[in-house]
């Protein structure tokens, strides 16, 4: 069988990345610099996260030329800043308000048909606010790990006949079911390589995956946003995004990086146009 780069017009052995920016929507300030990160840096695709505060002024500065997939969002993780389901969901809601803050009080609680919906709706609510969706991720994993939720995630990705993000470092075994090889028996895209490491901060982590790059398509997130103080102030880990902003738009040292690498960008509307091809 080809592999996803040849089936993305490119050698077996070309090295292929996807730089992605999530949390588009999130705030003002990640809305500015996801937006500057895709035009001006070095990042090729982002996700908007639908139900967050700022995601209709997300979707009111995009542009056809965007790559921007829906970042499927289950759980608002922050303290004191909250957002919620935009369907009817008793189910997906937390005990003070909006979505859980963490997975095991999502998995704990949340029934399957209502997931379902929401997420339905949310990618709905993308493509009437103009997006030209071109691929899903998961907010925090949310419904990738887990067996009862995976079959949502791909039934929505058959659905809507959209590539989706799949963790590579996590195994059939730690996961306890086979989800990438599910995914590929519907004839679902997604990267042969990503890590799911949500820690803040992706400076080090890209840098190292790189250096290590492997042939394939490998799939690299970082989460930029511009420095106000608004996005100090929702959370600790905001110098960590403001740095992610710097590191792909002003940093000479990341295309040097790429290129020392081998490696050639591109977004998931590649992945789309295969899989909508195959």
């Amino acid at each position: 069988m080809s592999t996803l780069a040849e089936r993305l017009g490119h050698s077996a052995d070309t090295k292929l990345v996807i730089l992605s920016c999530d949390d588009l929507g999130s705030c003002h300030a990640a809305n500015v610099g996801v937006y500057d990160a895709i035009r001006h840096g070095h990042a090729t695709c982002a996700s908007i996260m639908v139900p967050a505060p700022w995601a209709r002024h997300a979707a009111d500065l995009y542009e056809p030329t965007d790559d921007i997939g829906v970042h499927l969002t289950l759980n608002a993780e922050h303290p004191h800043y909250r957002w919620g389901p935009i369907t009817h969901a008793p189910s997906l809601h937390s005990g003070d308000g909006g979505f859980p803050r963490d997975l095991d009080d999502l998995w704990a609680h949340a029934d399957a048909d209502e997931v379902y919906r929401e997420l339905k709706a949310q990618i709905e609510r993308a493509i009437v606010w103009g997006i030209d969706v071109t691929h899903l991720a998961p907010h925090l994993t949310a419904i990738t790990l887990r067996p009862e939720f995976f079959g949502i995630y791909l039934e929505l990705a058959c659905e809507f006949r959209l590539p989706i993000r799949l963790p590579s470092t996590v195994s059939e075994e730690q996961a306890g079911f086979p989800f990438r090889k599910l995914a590929a028996e519907e004839g679902v895209l997604f990267p042969d390589h990503f890590d799911h490491d949500w820690r803040a901060g992706s400076r080090e982590r890209v840098t190292r995956a790189l250096r290590e790059l492997s042939t394939g398509v490998t799939e690299l997130h970082v989460q930029p946003a511009i420095d106000t103080p608004e996005v100090r102030a929702l959370s600790s880990a905001a110098e960590r995004w403001i740095d992610d902003h710097a590191f792909v738009t002003h940093d000479s040292r990341l295309p040097t990086l790429i290129a020392d690498a081998g490696a050639v960008l591109i977004g998931y509307r590649e992945l789309r146009t295969a899989m909508r091809a195959g």
